[in-house]
C-alpha cells in the first residue's frame, strides 16, 4: 500500500522485493544453515552499515509489530538510531521499544541480547560476511561444493594450526558453528559469549547479508554446536581479572553478562555491560529490592 504523504510503500521495498525475501526466508528456514540467495536491492545506507539484516526485517515487519535496534548491544550508537528512525519513517504504525522481552523483531549488530528471547521473537542479524569458508577458499563455486558435501576438512586444519601455534583456537568472533549437524554457518561478529545462546533458542534467527546477497535462518529449538576438539572444547571469553576473579559492571554490578572495556577519563580500564537495555533492567530490579 502506497503512503501518499512519504509516496513510497510500507517498508520501503516494493512489495515484489518482500515477497521474494520472504520466500528465500521460507527456505532458509526449512534448511537451518542453507545460505539462501537473493536480489539484494538497494538501500538508502551503503552496503556493509546493514542493508542485509535491514532488507530482511522491513520485509517481515507489520503494523502490529514492536521493534528493537542495537548496535554492539546498545540502543543508543549510530547505526542502532539511524536505522531505528529509518524504520520508522517507512513503516508507520510500528511500535519502537528498547523493552527486549516486549519486542517482536530485535534487528542487531554483533551482539544477542542478554535476555533469553522467547517463543514469537526474531532476531535479524546484520552480517558482513556469511560464508566461513572465506578463509579457507576464495572461489563461491567451490565453497557451495563443500557445503554440500559437508567438507569442512579445511576449516578444521585451520582450526588446529591455531592450537599449534598458540596454544588456543583465536577466533573471537564469527566463530564456525554447526547447524542441525551438518551446515556450518558464519553466525555473524557476534562474541564467542554469544554462540551458546543460538543452541535450542526459542527464538527464530535470521541472518541477512545485503553486500553479498546471502540469507540464512537458525528456526527455534535448532541444534547448534560451534567447531571444537574433543581435548581443547569450546570456551568463552571469562573476564577474569588478576586473581582468577569473574569482572563485574561497574555499573550494575552484572558478573554474567558480555562486559566492554572502556578507558575512563583518569587512563584506567573499566568493564560495563555491552547490552545498555540489560544493565539498566539489573539496575531497576537493584532498585526494587
Amino acid at each position: 500500500m502506497m503512503d501518499n504523504k512519504h509516496s513510497y510503500s510500507f517498508g520501503f521495498l516494493d512489495e515484489y522485493a518482500k515477497k521474494e525475501i520472504r520466500r528465500s526466508l521460507l527456505k532458509a528456514v526449512a534448511i537451518p544453515g542453507y545460505q539462501v540467495p537473493y536480489a539484494s536491492r538497494e538501500m538508502p545506507i551503503a552496503r556493509g552499515f546493514g542493508t542485509g539484516g535491514l532488507q530482511i526485517t522491513l520485509s517481515i515487519i507489520g503494523e502490529n509489530d514492536i521493534l528493537k535496534v542495537i548496535d554492539q548491544g546498545s540502543d543508543e550508537s549510530v547505526n542502532a538510531v539511524n536505522i531505528r528512525q529509518f524504520i520508522a519513517k517507512t513503516c508507520p504504525g510500528v511500535t519502537l521499544t528498547k523493552n527486549t522481552q516486549e519486542a517482536t523483531i530485535i534487528q542487531t549488530r554483533h551482539r544477542i541480547p542478554e535476555i533469553p528471547l522467547k517463543l514469537g521473537q526474531i532476531l535479524v542479524l546484520q552480517v558482513p560476511y556469511p560464508d566461513p569458508l572465506i578463509v579457507v577458499e576464495s572461489k563461491e563455486e567451490k565453497r557451495k561444493k563443500m557445503h554440500s558435501e559437508g567438507d569442512y576438512a579445511r576449516l578444521w586444519v585451520k582450526l588446529y594450526e591455531d592450537i599449534v601455534q598458540f596454544s588456543e583456537i583465536t577466533i573471537s568472533h564469527r566463530y564456525p558453528t554447526r547447524i542441525n549437524g551438518f551446515y556450518v554457518i558464519d553466525p555473524s561478529p557476534i562474541p564467542r559469549f554469544d554462540i551458546p545462546k543460538l543452541n535450542h533458542s526459542h527464538a527464530l534467527y535470521l541472518f541477512g547479508a545485503g553486500r553479498e546477497k546471502k540469507l540464512y535462518a537458525i528456526p527455534p529449538y535448532t541444534n547448534t554446536e560451534p567447531l571444537s576438539f574433543s581435548d581443547i572444547p569450546f570456551r568463552i571469553e571469562d573476564f577474569l581479572d588478576e586473581t582468577g576473579e569473574r569482572r563485574g559492571c561497574i555499573r550494575c554490578g552484572s558478573k554474567t553478562s558480555f562486559l566492554d572495556e572502556i578507558i575512563n577519563n583518569n587512563g584506567d580500564k573499566i568493564y560495563q555491560c555491552s547490552d545498555t537495555y540489560y544493565c539498566s533492567h539489573q539496575l531497576n530490579l537493584k532498585g526494587h529490592e
